[in-house]
């Protein structure tokens, strides 16, 4: 199982960008996907997650109405759109995957994680 994020890069306070995490020798539409940030000198966080049966989506307060969690089954690849980006969103961003439909926000269910792509948006 492989999980590889794409998407990152630098873009000025106001932008967007589109991760892109996509899964291989695995099913992504099968499982819940979710993704975490880590910001320089923080610890990692939980941002966003999508079922897999309902597609239930969830968020954390600070990225609530800027970003979007989205599946294209057909790619095997889920998407974080992210709006109105601030310096705040400066951070390495993962996704990961559990062996399960439903979704979680606790970081120690998800067994399967990607690399992690940078996302900066500076001051």
């Amino acid at each position: 199982v492989q999980l590889v994020e794409s998407g990152g890069g630098l873009v000025q306070p106001g932008g967007s960008l589109r991760l892109s995490c996509a899964g291989f020798g695995v099913t992504l539409d099968a499982y819940a996907i979710g993704w975490f940030r880590q910001a320089p000198g923080k610890e990692r966080e939980w941002i966003s997650c999508i079922g897999s049966r309902d597609d239930s989506r969830r968020y954390t307060d600070s990225v609530k109405g800027r970003f979007t969690i989205s599946r294209d089954n057909a790619k095997n690849t889920v998407y974080l759109h992210m709006d109105s980006l601030k310096a705040e969103d400066t951070a390495v961003y993962y996704c990961a995957t559990r062996q399960s439909f439903l979704v979680t926000t606790a970081q120690t269910h998800y067994r399967y994680w990607g690399q992690g792509t940078q996302v900066t948006s500076p001051a």
